[in-house]
């Protein structure tokens, strides 16, 4: 197996609703977050098209605390998350597939900057790098 991959999904977008919190039955805490990017074109007719695509990110852990604790709906963050793939088998027996978002590193923005203008005053909130905490 190649050792010098990368395994990283980065997302800049909104928060489609507050982070949805729970708790596994060893403890750990879990929040999902529904975060909405946008894109436009032009189409081939000269209007200008809109798509929002939304993402499903998980974090476990003290992330997952914080981002209860600070995030709300309609708040820009920024992403980092290693993309996996969980198969199952329903209750019909039939195989399922979803991939799924593992959230590394999370930052909440002041609503209005950009990426090339953020920096730590900016930082509504920093959540630490996501370490061994499942």
């Amino acid at each position: 197996m190649q050792k010098n991959s990368l395994n990283k999904v980065i997302l800049i977008g909104n928060l489609g609703q507050d982070p949805e919190a729970r708790f596994t039955p060893q403890g750990t805490a879990v929040t999902n977050l529904s975060i909405a990017t946008n894109e436009s074109w032009k189409d081939q007719s000269g209007e200008t098209q809109d798509r929002t695509e939304w993402h499903r990110v998980v974090m476990y852990g003290r992330m997952a605390e914080t981002a209860t604790e600070y995030m709300k709906k309609g708040q820009m963050v920024y992403v980092e998350s290693r993309l996996h793939t969980r198969e199952w088998e329903d209750q019909n027996q039939i195989k399922r597939k979803q991939l799924k978002l593992d959230a590394i590193t999370l930052q909440c923005w002041e609503e209005g900057l950009i990426p090339q203008q953020v920096n730590r005053k900016a930082l509504c909130h920093h959540l630490h790098q996501h370490k061994n905490q499942r």
